[in-house]
């Protein structure tokens, strides 16, 4: 029997329902930031546990044992790459997550490294069949050479997001502020990467306002719009056309009025359907886009494509109302009924999953 719950605080009217699923009895999540689904699977990134958890079909109860387990030998231990050296079969800190069922591609954030697996794994603790980052398996330090040494088109520093349309790829390169885009899906380790977003060069690491800062996800569109949240900025950055991304600053900016803002929430004291604080992720939906709006503990809903700088939100999770805040005094008794900190979000179909990772929990949501 699913058990379904009505109480995280304003359901808008595009919610049907919603419940909540906490991973395996006995062994469930710790700040879970990453979740997809796909099909029937529900893959989440077990980020505080440095492991991958797989169920290949949607769980009906509370909790439920997994189908798989990546990153660790044994389905139970929970320590960097599995407590030893890292490897092909290993994680440290993942997070970001893209399959469609037949691939699976993680954003190994901590080992400064992005796995592939081009058939979908069948057994747990199955080896990744290509690292994109990183020149082998047993190597895993930032941008290859360590901290303090300039990236290029094939290394990484801190990836945390992931994207991909099954055939083009492109990856948040968080820590070196940029965009990284694979014509293809690497079929080889240590992959030159074919452009990048957010910088002139590939050997460049400063930023400037006009560029992604802090580059956390990445989403393309089936129309071709592309989203990258900006989470230094508290801003979502729009491009109509992706293949435009090369060459030209954002077209529209969610979260703030211009470029050059960098307020959280705008410096209000409260947040408004105008304002964001530490966002980490979008996701489209429909003809629309739905923003987790990480530092306000809520998700806002657009149902079209802001047009304009600093768009108003039409509708949020997680809040009775858009000035309200996780640190406002309806949550000082805890947040058991709201979200609290989401990180991730992933829609199929009329199915939303949310990593709300501060209630070390995913939210499986039907929509209407």
């Amino acid at each position: 029997m699913i058990t379904y719950n009505q109480t995280i605080e304003s359901l808008p009217a595009i919610v049907k329902r919603t419940r909540i699923f906490e991973g395996a009895p006995g062994n469930p999540f710790l700040a879970p930031r990453g979740v997809w689904i796909t099909g029937t699977k529900l893959i989440v990134a077990d980020t505080g546990q440095n492991r991958i958890f797989i169920w290949h079909k949607f769980p009906k109860d509370q909790f439920c044992e997994p189908d798989m387990v990546l990153g660790q030998l044994q389905p139970a231990d929970t320590g960097r790459n599995s407590g030893g050296v890292v490897n092909a079969s290993t994680l440290q800190y993942p997070s970001g997550i893209w399959s469609d069922g037949v691939m699976l591609i993680i954003a190994d954030a901590w080992n400064h490294r992005v796995l592939v697996w081009h058939t979908f794994p069948v057994v747990s603790g199955q080896p990744a069949d290509v690292v994109i980052g990183q020149p082998d398996f047993g190597s895993n330090l930032p941008n290859v050479k360590g901290i303090g040494n300039n990236p290029s088109e094939r290394s990484l520093n801190w990836p945390y997001g992931v994207f991909s349309d099954g055939h083009k790829l492109w990856i948040a390169d968080t820590g070196n502020r940029r965009v990284l885009y694979f014509e293809k899906i690497p079929t080889v380790n240590f992959a030159a990467a074919n452009n990048v977003i957010g910088k002139d060069f590939f050997n460049e690491r400063d930023y400037e306002s006009n560029d992604a800062v802090w580059p956390y996800s990445v989403r393309v569109s089936d129309a071709g719009i592309l989203s990258i949240t900006d989470t230094q900025y508290y801003r979502s950055l729009i491009w109509k056309d992706w293949e435009t991304a090369f060459s030209q600053k954002a077209d529209v900016i969610i979260g703030q009025p211009d470029l050059e803002s960098s307020g959280q929430n705008q410096y209000r004291s409260l947040p408004e359907s105008d304002t964001m604080s530490w966002t980490y992720d979008s996701f489209f939906f429909k003809n629309g886009i739905v923003l987790a709006d990480t530092g306000n503990s809520r998700l806002l809903f657009f149902d079209k494509i802001p047009q304009t700088n600093g768009a108003m939100a039409d509708n949020l999770i997680g809040h009775g109302s858009f000035q309200i805040t996780s640190e406002n005094a309806n949550t000082k008794n805890g947040t058991s009924q709201q979200l609290y900190w989401p990180f991730s979000i992933c829609i199929s179909d009329n199915h939303m999953a949310v990593a709300d990772t501060g209630n070390h929990r995913i939210i499986l949501y039907d929509l209407n």
